[in-house]
């Protein structure tokens, strides 16, 4: 059985890839807690100890004000650490799968979607962070895998984590009775978090480079809002709730980070469109039966 170790083992992705995988590799799943990764002596001591074929690493800070704000801090967890990780998976030959993101193309001027060979241009301290990161793991190793994910989404469950998402963030205004504010000016892609776990046993069958994995998309951020809510059957409430916010993206300043994911696809990496995947979502959750008054 193959030998897996993650990083971030406690976050949204985390979670729910060692529960689906639990079976089928020997897991080792690491969180702040178990596993300082800035400090280069105990990442190395760990990755000996286990001797894992595959590192998963997840673990970063994503929050894109805290990094604006704590720039040191962002960039010791996020490039430094990153760092420390590449350099211990080379000691005991381990292959790295780097999780980056679409923030990276956060600064392009131009609209999306973007390819692998579209020069990143990033303007958050957290984009800038994953870019460089990109670049100093590649000089590191070559039996390395870059993953831009796009935007996960999904629900809580008993024993995962769930970060901020689209559709957990809808459930939850709808359930407190507040408006939604959802511009029809942002544009990014947004995944199924369940399909980007089952699509992740493939990587490790794939040529080593950089991959945009995830569901493509080409409505706004309103559009999927509002799709939301007719699968929800709330369609006859959409004026009520809904409400296009143009205070941060407009007509002449827009937000476009969708990721063109053609190149994952022909691998074998395969993803329903992000309205599927909602649909998806809203069925295996049943929330076109919640009642929302």
């Amino acid at each position: 059985m193959k030998k897996i170790l993650l990083t971030g083992g406690l976050g949204f992705f985390c979670t729910r890839f060692s529960a689906r995988y639990s079976n089928e590799f020997e897991i080792l799943s690491t969180d702040k807690d178990d596993l300082d990764i800035t400090d280069e002596a105990k990442v190395m001591e760990a990755f000996k100890k286990f001797k894992p074929d595959y590192v998963i690493h997840a673990a970063a800070i994503a929050v894109t004000d805290f990094c604006n704000y704590y720039p040191e801090i962002a960039y010791m967890i996020n490039v430094d650490g990153a760092i420390n990780v590449a350099k211990a998976c080379k000691d005991v030959g381990a292959k790295l799968v780097f999780i980056s993101t679409e923030q990276v193309f956060n600064g392009n001027k131009e609209m999306g979607p973007y390819s692998e060979e579209d020069k990143p241009v990033p303007n958050t301290v957290y984009g800038k962070n994953k870019l460089e990161a990109e670049k100093l793991l590649s000089e590191i190793l070559d039996e390395l895998w870059i993953l831009r994910f796009t935007w996960l989404f999904g629900m809580p469950e008993r024993g995962f984590n769930i970060n901020a998402n689209i559709m957990w963030d809808t459930i939850k205004s709808l359930l407190r009775g507040e408006k939604i504010y959802a511009s029809p000016y942002e544009f990014r892609g947004m995944t199924y978090a369940t399909q980007m776990v089952e699509n992740m046993k493939k990587v490790f069958d794939i040529p080593y480079g950089i991959y945009h994995v995830g569901s493509k998309n080409e409505n706004s951020r309103y559009d999927i809002v509002k799709g939301i809510l007719i699968e929800m059957r709330l369609e006859s409430r959409i004026d009520e709730i809904l409400v296009k916010d143009v205070s941060k993206y407009n007509e002449n300043s827009p937000r476009d980070v969708r990721l063109n994911t053609e190149k994952a696809r022909e691998y074998g990496l395969l993803f329903t469109t992000t309205e599927e995947g909602i649909k998806e979502c809203i069925r295996d959750y049943k929330l076109d039966r919640l009642q929302i008054y």
